[in-house]
């Protein structure tokens, strides 16, 4: 069945160039809050992003339509990052540090990497190696750098 194919997201490079500053401070405001929180409430997400309330929703509604970050409201109303969010804030940080300029297509799937073509400024061809680390490792992470 295709049912576990609807969630696999696909790295769009070309919608990189469609954020905008604000939707980049929304993204970081999440990566910043799920430092102590799973899933990162709507209203420090606001507080973060120093937005508004209407402005942080709208954002965050172009951000889920990219699929960057997931949207829950079980205990209380949320996001965090995809996969997808955090791969976009890294290149983000790549391209303000002016290593990379644009990415290409996918070129290769490993077990815990995905790798891209990439250009840097003066154009020339580079490899974009995205690694994948699982929710697991990431708590690992958390708990041994405290």
């Amino acid at each position: 069945g295709g049912g576990a194919c609807a969630t696999t997201m696909k790295l769009d490079p070309s919608a990189l160039r469609y954020l905008s500053k604000d939707d980049f401070r929304v993204l970081t405001a999440v990566e910043l809050g799920q430092r102590n929180h799973e899933i990162v409430p709507t209203v420090l997400v606001e507080r973060i992003a120093n937005l508004g309330r209407g402005d942080a929703y709208k954002v965050a509604k172009n951000l889920l339509r990219h699929k960057l970050v997931h949207h829950e409201r079980k205990k209380y109303d949320g996001y965090r990052l995809t996969t997808l969010g955090y791969d976009y804030l890294a290149i983000q940080a790549l391209v303000k540090k002016g290593l990379i300029s644009g990415v290409g297509t996918q070129i290769g799937v490993g077990k815990e990497s995905d790798i891209f073509e990439a250009t840097d400024e003066q154009g020339r061809a580079m490899v974009l190696k995205l690694h994948r680390l699982g929710r697991t490792s990431f708590r690992a992470v958390k708990n041994k750098r405290d």
